[in-house]
């Protein structure tokens, strides 16, 4: 199990860095060589006899297309950051100096005049995360849950300002990042099938991260219903977690009688029990009929599918769980929190026109 780099933030939980990976590391991102060079048609010849571009791609056509997407990718990254502080600049700046104002003052009168949360916010947010704070007093995390809540605040702010005046300003971005045809036919999704926008999860049953992130995808089809697909695909990391990929193809069994659902909540709410016969006890548990199930699971009907699966995601360029792609694009971050979803989701929804 990978030793997370947690973040000393008590009352939020945060995390570094927030995905499973299969060597136990934290997940991060590429470099990329600085310069790439054109390669020649013809790369060796033989007796006279040509070694080409294509023969080397036959050989190791699937190295190269991870290669480039992880390329891509960081490019996409640096080039997206850069942009984004540029238009936040030009945005943002401009309108503090047209209304005589800091950065602060602006994103403070954005939030109706102040940032600072009250009492009873205090105590809300302590009473609905008690779960989180492992028995500690309001007392003692009363300091730490008013931190979060202003730094909170203060970027729900700042997001919602900049929505606003980039939309005031015409703010017109032609960047697009790179974005990949995933093969989603036959996987299990929530939301209606005619959205504009589609976010692909690829996940592992054993991951703790998986485990944190899954409730705020409901959370995101509720607020974006009509507006949002949520796709699952399976991506097992069997060299750390031995039952993940029974457990995949038992969610599988599951969609078949329509509720992969109900058993993908079952499997994530109870981590430690994915051993076979405790995948066919949870199938009782959320109502499928048994023989059916016992009977999809033990003969290995899903286990061609979770490969492919697997497989789709190492090209597409995933070394951990959750990750996500939001219209083929890969959002960084793995684990992200429910606010910095949304806000990707909203951007998406903007770009389009929604």
């Amino acid at each position: 199990m990978p030793r997370p780099l947690l973040v000393l933030m008590v009352v939020a939980g945060a995390l570094l860095a927030s995905a499973c990976t299969s060597d136990g590391a934290i997940a991060q991102g590429q470099r990329p060589d600085t310069a790439v060079a054109a390669l020649p048609d013809v790369l060796a010849t033989v007796g006279g006899e040509p070694i080409t571009l294509a023969d080397v791609r036959a050989r190791a056509g699937e190295e190269l297309e991870q290669l480039d997407v992880q390329y891509r990718r960081a490019r996409d990254r640096i080039v997206q950051s850069a942009l984004e502080s540029l238009v936040r600049e030009r945005v943002l700046g401009g309108e503090a100096n047209r209304r005589g104002m800091t950065l602060d003052q602006l994103v403070a009168a954005e939030a109706g005049g102040s940032l600072e949360p009250g009492e009873a916010d205090v105590a809300r947010w302590f009473q609905e995360n008690q779960a989180r704070l492992g028995g500690r007093t309001l007392a003692e995390l009363r300091p730490q849950i008013a931190d979060y809540l202003r730094t909170e605040r203060r970027q729900q702010a700042m997001a919602a300002l900049e929505r606003r005046l980039q939309k005031e300003r015409q703010v017109v971005l032609h960047f697009e990042p790179y974005r990949l045809q995933l093969s989603l036919e036959g996987a299990p999704s929530l939301g209606a099938a005619d959205a504009p926008v589609t976010l692909v999860e690829f996940s592992d049953f054993q991951c703790p991260y998986c485990r944190t992130f899954y409730p705020r995808l409901y959370d995101l089809e509720r607020e974006f219903r009509g507006r949002l697909r949520i796709v699952f695909l399976q991506f097992p990391l069997t060299s750390i977690h031995q039952h993940a990929f029974k457990a995949a193809e038992a969610s599988l069994c599951a969609d078949d009688q329509g509720k992969f659902w109900e058993y993908h909540n079952a499997l994530f709410d109870d981590q430690q029990q994915l051993a076979p016969p405790q995948l066919k006890e949870k199938a009782q548990r959320v109502g499928l009929a048994a023989q059916t199930f016992d009977s999809c699971l033990d003969s290995g009907k899903y286990s061609a599918r979770v490969q492919a699966d697997l497989d789709q995601g190492e090209r597409a360029g995933v070394g951990g769980t959750p990750a996500i792609f939001l219209n083929g694009a890969f959002i960084e971050g793995g684990a992200l929190p429910y606010e910095a979803l949304a806000e990707a989701v909203r951007k998406e929804l903007g770009r389009l026109g929604q």
